[in-house]
């Protein structure tokens, strides 16, 4: 509608013709040239901007018109190159962009980043730029096309004053296609009236109400679409197109009796749908599952004498199958036949499908041999892959592999298991499984681990002269893989390359990955060599997991060579590779050769990512070099990089534990500033760093904000929130967030619920610690051989022990043996 629409308006309305409509005629060579304009400028703004000649800009600028401005934009490389020259020119003194270059601007901004076009409306706006009706209504419509029928509607009411046009009827159309657009039929209907009444009755036409039509679809309001389309039929303007967008609204909202009804009632108007409208309702009832009314349509086709082909059939019988109709789809597929329509292999597979999903394996037989006369030798073999991969999804795959051993043996079954009925389908000494056949069992075998059987298929396979499937022979090798059965996987490897199929990328790199588990450098530099003389790139996960393996068992060394032989190959490993190497130098305590490894790769291979220096300020703040870790973030920082909220934990975390609070509430208040959402690592630091600090009510403050804030704390935010409140004194409301957080399934370590004990106790709640020290006993995870446990525990016993409203109860844990005598010994005193 809109194209038609444009077509009807004035010169004006066409801004982009004007670019493609001015005279080739070329012009000499001089400044105020526009050839020599648009050429020049063209090769300045294609360049980065650091590379262009200001002098050169200068000068042209001088001579820079509207129209060279609209070719420029237009031929720029990019839209960012066209807007970059925009914003350009829109500064210069003495110039002004016209409704053509705007348009041109619009024209090509990507609708996916509305803010840029959001903004050229607004800097039109700002500059008072003259429009044409017919420029405005174009950028109407860029507005609506990209989802902005807010900024559509203000720039269409402020066009009087701000741009100096007084919209037109083709204008208010333009606007209400992009209220339509975005479904918003009661703005529609304001400006339908609005359009009325300042352009005449006659304004409304087929166009308007198409739009009209479209927006009541778009917004789910049946009714009013269904009046508007009663005014276009008394009008004589529902075409094809008017009534396809109705009736395929009516069957997207599910109202398919609707959209029958309402096709009854057109064809009481006396028109006549068209085979294209009836075989899209056919489609689109078949699809969303009302074949019911599907059929009537498929009916009132043959009543039309439409034909029917072999499409419509299949989603007709599809439909009938996906609802379980089965005996409805094979009376239709009959029908098919009989008019002369034969089945294609695909339908014939969906058939087979639905046979399989009910469990109907006596019927396939037979309906395979009824329909096989028609299809090659490979299309019967495709339908008895439908039957194995059907097993195989049913979770069956050894019946998927005794039917296939049964295909392989020309219908002799291997073993007496006969679960499917392979009796069933007859003869089947000519019906010899392909390569598709193999890869659904073998893959299906690999995904139940069944290794064995699937590498007993294989042979049977290369004996009757199946070459395979590469992702058959991918899924075993991973799996064997996976399975630690490197070897085997080996012999797969070469086997595959002796049948002539080429290992790809990911063969490679799941054979690199079986090394890689066994951390075997020397083997995957050999393998690396391999896949390099094949153009081969290995994953950069599987180097990764090479040097974190080799970490983890401390052979740095030869996880750095590794790496420097990988390099000399043309393989330059990543900056998450060299993370790993870094973070297991921190484990390890090698925080210098970390810190080496990573200015050397800064100084040759990469920029280091955010995470790299995570990595060494995580290394350096365990270590307890906290200046360091701080030139780390100071260094980030420089080269541009944006910490991220790990980055910001890290820091909080040694703020606080250097003491020096208020950098880390800068940190924290930085954080949310970059709309970067604190973690419960984020608070539980923090807490833990107020609490250190003494500055408990802040901490309190802290953890209520952290809950209002929709992050709820873990056990260890609970465990340093009660270690924090009873370093400052205050055990009650330790105590009363000790309770709570019982009631969340959480619990102390043994050390904190010692040492709480202890608190509770010289604050002066013996009970509560008599009580909670039963609960340490009970649990009989004491280590007689963890001094600092006894220590601890003895500690408490004789507190506990000397005060009177407990004394009886430690002698009764003793009596019981929950204390041994050697635990309280030195107490004795105080146990009357």
């Amino acid at each position: 509608m809109s194209l038609l629409r444009l077509g009807r308006g004035p010169a004006a309305s066409f801004p982009l013709l004007k670019f493609f409509t001015t005279t080739t005629t070329t012009f000499p060579s001089v400044p105020d040239s526009p050839s020599f304009l648009t050429h020049h400028l063209l090769d300045e703004f294609s360049r980065p901007r650091a590379s262009r000649d200001a002098v050169r800009l200068r000068r042209l600028a001088a001579h820079l018109t509207a129209p060279a401005a609209e070719s420029v934009i237009l031929r720029l490389p990019s839209w960012r190159h066209a807007l970059d020259f925009f914003r350009w020119a829109a500064e210069l003194p003495g110039f002004r962009h016209s409704c053509y270059s705007l348009n041109a601007m619009a024209s090509i901004l990507p609708r996916h980043q509305p803010v840029h076009l959001e903004r050229l409306v607004a800097s039109a706006l700002a500059s008072r730029c003259p429009m044409t009706p017919g420029a405005l209504g174009f950028l109407l419509r860029r507005l609506g096309a990209a989802g902005l029928p807010d900024t559509a509607v203000r720039v269409f009411d402020q066009a009087r004053t701000a741009l100096s046009c007084t919209p037109n009827s083709y204008a208010y159309n333009c606007l209400l296609e992009a209220l339509a657009k975005a479904g918003r039929p009661d703005d529609a209907e304001v400006r339908l009236h609005e359009m009325v009444a300042r352009c005449g009755d006659e304004s409304v036409d087929k166009y308007t109400l198409t739009s009209l039509l479209q927006c009541y679809c778009n917004a789910g309001r049946p009714d009013e679409a269904n009046g508007v389309f009663q005014k276009m039929s008394e009008r004589g303007w529902v075409d094809e197109h008017v009534l396809t967008t109705l009736v395929v609204a009516f069957s997207k909202w599910g109202k398919v009796e609707a959209a029958v009804e309402l096709m009854g009632r057109m064809e009481t108007l006396g028109m006549k749908p068209s085979e294209k409208t009836l075989s899209v309702l056919v489609h689109g009832f078949a699809k969303h599952g009302r074949v019911d009314m599907a059929m009537l349509m498929f009916d009132k086709m043959i009543s039309y004498g439409f034909s029917v082909d072999l499409p419509m059939y299949s989603v007709l019988i599809e439909g009938l199958c996906q609802g379980n109709e089965i005996r409805q789809a094979v009376e239709l597929f009959g029908k098919m036949k009989r008019d002369g329509v034969a089945p294609d292999v695909r339908l014939l597979k969906k058939l087979i499908e639905a046979f399989c999903k009910q469990g109907d394996f006596a019927t396939i037989g037979p309906f395979i041999n009824e329909n096989a006369e028609q299809l090659t030798p490979s299309g019967v073999a495709s339908l008895y892959n439908v039957v194995l991969e059907a097993l195989v999804t049913r979770g069956e795959v050894e019946v998927a592999y005794q039917l296939l051993s049964s295909m392989v043996r020309g219908g002799q079954r291997e073993s007496a298991d006969d679960s499917v009925g392979v009796h069933m389908f007859g003869s089947m000494e000519e019906i010899k499984p392909n390569s598709d056949s193999f890869k659904v069992v073998v893959c299906g075998l690999c995904k139940v681990k069944k290794l064995d059987l699937a590498l007993a298929l294989m042979e049977d396979m290369i004996v009757l002269g199946c070459r395979g499937k590469l992702v058959m022979f991918n899924d075993l090798i991973l799996e064997l893989c996976n399975s630690d059965r490197l070897d085997e996987a080996y012999k797969i490897f070469h086997k595959m390359k002796d049948l002539g199929l080429t290992p790809s990328e990911f063969t490679y790199n799941s054979v690199f990955y079986g090394i890689c588990r066994r951390k075997d450098p020397r083997a995957a530099i050999d393998l690396l060599r391999e896949m390099r003389t094949n153009g081969h790139t290995p994953w950069i996960k599987n180097c990764t997991e090479m040097v974190q393996q080799l970490c983890s068992s401390g052979r740095i060394t030869e996880a750095l060579q590794f790496l420097d032989e990988m390099l000399k190959m043309g393989f330059l490993p990543d900056i998450v590779t060299y993370s790993a190497a870094m973070n297991g130098m921190c484990k390890t305590g090698e925080i210098d050769n970390a810190l080496e490894l990573f200015h050397d790769i800064s100084s040759k291979y990469y920029l280091p990512d955010v995470v790299a220096h995570n990595v060494l300020i995580n290394g350096f703040r365990k270590s307890g070099k906290f200046d360091e870790a701080q030139e780390i973030m100071e260094e980030m920082l420089n080269k541009g990089l944006f910490p991220s909220v790990v980055t910001y934990n890290l820091m909080i975390d040694i703020w606080c534990k250097c003491g020096k609070i208020e950098k880390a509430i800068a940190c924290f208040n930085k954080m949310n500033d970059e709309e970067k959402a604190p973690t419960v690592v984020t608070y539980t630091s923090l807490i833990d760093g107020f609490c250190s600090a003494g500055r408990s009510d802040e901490a309190i403050i802290l953890w209520y904000k952290m809950r209002e804030s929709g992050c709820a704390p873990n056990e260890i935010a609970y465990t340093a929130f009660v270690n924090g409140l009873c370093k400052c004194g205050r055990v009650e409301s330790a105590l009363k967030y000790y309770e709570e957080m019982m009631t969340k399934g959480f619990d102390l370590d043994m050390f904190s619920l010692l040492h709480f004990i202890m608190f509770l106790t010289s604050h002066g709640n013996v009970n509560k610690g008599c009580e909670l020290l039963k609960k340490v006993l009970q649990k009989d995870v004491i280590d007689s051989n963890n001094l600092k446990m006894v220590r601890l525990i003895n500690k408490a016993v004789e507190g506990l022990s000397k005060d009177g409203r407990t004394s009886s109860d430690i002698k009764i844990l003793v009596d019981k043996g929950l204390l041994s005598r050697a635990q309280t010994m030195g107490n004795e005193g105080g146990i009357k």
